[in-house]
């Protein structure tokens, strides 16, 4: 593919399914009981790794520090991944750096997890530092308190992150109904995500409307 292409590409942000991976981050056992609406953002977090397995795009899970805050919970399905673990607040640790570099022609970076002012933002803003396309699934990433939350997806948009849902990324992409494993997708998608508390940010004049 050309560069003017795939610069044009990444400035409109337009998900495909190759060229993609998705980031699965910190979802551990020790964040359960402190992180606002963890059920609920976990719970969409798995339906993208179940997404991701049935389209083949391949998947980065890190955990914070593990010895201290737990492994990722089983809740997630991603039993049997590596787990990179780290204790800065970015995912990409030289490890997964090398993982990353392995995969042909990486455009586009999908991104879950906690929290959202700590790791989803550092991690957007490396990603984006080396010219990657990043996603963030706003359903799929939360924080201990909501102004975190809001204010980091507010500051991940304004340094050029896209914010997307979890059926929004998904459906970006499958792209076509006619696609060969869109009735698997479409299985995983047919219950409407669990509400995580995001239409709240939408209630009057807020960060993420500008």
């Amino acid at each position: 593919m050309p560069a003017l292409v795939k610069m044009a590409l990444c400035r409109i942000g337009k998900l495909s399914q190759k060229g993609s991976v998705l980031f699965l981050c910190d979802m551990q056992e020790k964040f359960r009981h402190n992180i606002a609406y963890f059920p609920e953002v976990v719970s969409v977090a798995a339906r993208m790794l179940q997404a991701a397995k049935v389209l083949d795009i391949p998947v980065i899970v890190t955990e914070q520090y593990p010895k201290g805050l737990g492994p990722t919970v089983p809740e997630l399905g991603a039993d049997g991944l590596k787990k990179y673990s780290k204790t800065c607040f970015s995912m990409l640790v030289p490890e997964v750096e090398e993982a990353l570099g392995a995969i042909p022609d990486l455009r586009s970076v999908i991104l879950c997890g906690i929290e959202a002012q700590a790791c989803i933002m550092s991690t957007t803003l490396s990603l984006l530092e080396k010219g990657l396309d990043v996603h963030v699934v706003a359903d799929a990433c939360s924080s201990r308190s909501q102004v975190d939350r809001l204010f980091a997806l507010s500051r991940v948009k304004q340094s050029g992150a896209f914010l997307t849902t979890s059926e929004g990324a998904i459906l970006q992409l499958v792209q076509d109904a006619a696609h060969p494993r869109f009735k698997e997708v479409q299985k995983i998608i047919k219950e409407p995500a669990p509400d995580s508390g995001l239409l709240a940010f939408f209630a009057g004049q807020n960060p993420l409307c500008t």
